[in-house]
């Protein structure tokens, strides 16, 4: 039983998660890579000393990271366990080994010990997702990897700082497998900084209120959001409910690869079963255990949004991974692709909670970040590489239609604006708009996709495409359609190409002037689309989501030019339609 009054606890929380939030500040704006200055691609928190569970997490960083930087530390508490030793005051521990810590080798994670009165109070830890780690692709998104090392560097967990003394030698190798080394070593000390400032805010909380009623508090949370976990869960009906969704294929079989899901409610419980996933595959679409658990974190939280983020959110949840899926492989089966499994994996718990009760869910989003990265030498003989991924559709929900042109629903990050890519990289964007007629149709209609294209201002480049959805569309819910797929085109001198496997493709050829085109999908809807108001749709034709066309055939809607529904054609269509 706390005795911590209900008014201080809620303002020992806020001052917690200000702390977190203002490391993800500091690194953001003090990073030299894009993809964490601009995207936001980065997270900190506070984590347990024993066991290395979550205990306060930053609001701007990226949710995925909850589950799977509790891995993170524990592995850091467990190496120094299985070597006889206790981490130290002054000790940071850095590696990128998504086996241990979770996602991929692009997410570098610094851990670091933190000491009050010679005690082991707690852990901080940041995350962020470095440029470039080596391997066969600039980015390190490589679409066709087979083993780990094709897609980067991949360091365990070792000593960065030894009792307070910098190892020097650890960033010299570091930056000699990295193309970008000034990158590297900008986003590494970003990050140290934010490990120095979260200390520095953690021992002045301290110094104010005292370790007992910080401590009492972190418990409290924790057990707070197991309880409201909980609750929600026995609100939902027992009962055992059913979904599977696809990847369009490995990057190196075209074969499709099922991600399944058997979800059971029962006694303020669920289990998750992912057992009737495919198997572990040769391409780079394989998660480790822990992102998935993260991942299931993440979709929870979507769903269940008022639960503290925290550890206690995954108290009431059995999970149950076969060693052999590609939701739980080792080394040194690539991962590289992390990204695009994991949405999937939201995609069917979003779809398996619609059937226990639709009030609640929502259609999938976009499901891919359409990973493109281009890489070349300037005339100078500088080397450039420009990584970013891409927005889309989100899902239709219950309260209204879905979010045009957003970002993927693994985080809070941001889309890199477009000014910030040509200014930083030799290419221009030669359109960056809405897709018409590619969110889901619905009572409240899933969000539309976006089309990009841009040119090649520099005399030639190399491109390689990692995405997802060119062949299985993003589903809707309760009723609601599928968004559009995937599309994406390159030029070359003899006309346009779509990549063989759709979503993925290495060794793309650009010469000066030369364009890529890419579409991406759209949201699922969400409800029948015959119950949507006309005048809805009328404001979508006059806002040009959707095509006069489209709204016809779709909605049963008859719209005029200048977006106005004919009620009487509309009502004598729609009857049509029912009967």
């Amino acid at each position: 039983m706390t005795s911590i009054d209900p008014v201080t606890l809620s303002v020992l929380k806020g001052r917690l998660e200000q702390i977190a939030d203002e490391m993800d500040a500091t690194l953001f704006r003090s990073a030299f890579n894009p993809i964490i200055a601009e995207a936001h691609d980065a997270s900190h928190g506070l984590y347990d000393a024993k066991t290395g569970d979550t205990l306060i997490q930053g609001k701007s960083g990226l949710p995925v990271f909850v589950g799977a930087m509790s891995f993170a530390v524990k592995a850091v508490i467990d190496k120094a366990a299985a070597a006889g030793e206790v981490p130290q005051e002054g000790d940071v521990y850095i590696f990128n080994d998504p086996y241990d810590g979770g996602t991929h080798l692009s997410d570098f994670k610094l851990v670091r010990p933190f000491y009050r009165n010679g005690e082991l109070f707690c852990y901080l830890a940041s995350v962020g997702h470095w440029h470039d780690v080596g391997g066969n692709v600039p980015g390190n998104y490589n679409p066709v990897a087979t083993e780990c090392f094709q897609e980067g560097m991949l360091i365990p967990p070792v000593k960065l700082y030894d009792k307070g003394e910098l190892r020097q030698d650890i960033i010299t190798i570091l930056q000699a497998n990295s193309r970008l080394p000034g990158s590297l070593y900008g986003d590494l000390n970003g990050q140290l900084n934010a490990l120095d400032l979260g200390v520095q805010r953690l021992h002045k909380l301290l110094d104010e209120y005292g370790e007992t009623p910080i401590s009492e508090t972190l418990v409290e949370l924790r057990k707070r959001a197991a309880q409201l976990m909980s609750s929600f869960i026995s609100e939902l009906p027992e009962g055992r409910y059913a979904a599977e969704d696809w990847l369009d294929n490995d990057g190196i079989t075209d074969e499709p690869l099922k991600i399944a899901l058997d979800m059971e409610i029962r006694d303020g419980r669920m289990t998750l079963d992912f057992s009737r996933s495919s198997q572990a595959c040769a391409g780079p679409v394989n998660i480790a255990r822990s992102t998935t658990v993260a991942s299931c974190y993440v979709a929870l939280k979507h769903i269940f949004k008022d639960v503290p983020a925290n550890a206690g959110v995954l108290d009431p949840i059995d999970f149950v991974i076969p060693d052999n899926s590609l939701l739980s492989v080792k080394a040194p089966k690539p991962v590289g692709g992390y990204t695009e499994t994991i949405l999937r994996v939201i995609d069917v718990i979003f779809v398996a909670l619609s059937q226990a009760n639709p009030a609640i869910t929502n259609g999938c989003a976009y499901g891919t970040i359409n990973a493109l990265s281009l890489a070349g030498h300037r005339k100078d003989g500088r080397r450039w590489v420009m990584f970013s991924f891409f927005g889309g559709g989100h899902g239709g929900h219950p309260d209204g239609d879905g979010l045009n042109h957003g970002n993927a629903p693994i985080s809070t990050a941001t889309i890199p604006p477009l000014e910030i890519l040509e200014a930083a990289y030799p290419v221009r964007f030669t359109q960056w708009a809405l897709r018409p007629d590619s969110g889901g149709v619905g009572a409240h209609r899933g969000g539309c996709g976006a089309i990009y294209e841009l040119e090649l201002l520099e005399e030639k480049a190399e491109v390689f495409l990692f995405g997802e959805r060119g062949k299985f569309a993003p589903p809707g819910v309760a009723g609601g359609s599928e968004g559009a797929k995937n599309l994406f085109k390159y030029q070359q001198d003899d006309g346009e190409h779509s990549p063989p496997m759709a979503s993925k493709m290495v060794g793309i050829k650009l010469t000066k002037g030369q364009r890529l085109h890419l579409e991406t999908p759209g949201g699922g809807g969400y409800g029948p689309a015959l119950e949507r108001d006309p005048k809805e749709v009328g404001e979508d034709v006059r806002l040009g989501y959707v095509s006069p066309e489209a709204a016809r055939a779709d909605y049963g809607c008859v719209i005029d030019d200048q977006g106005r529904p004919d009620m009487n054609a509309t009502e004598a269509l729609r009857r049509e339609r029912v009967s």
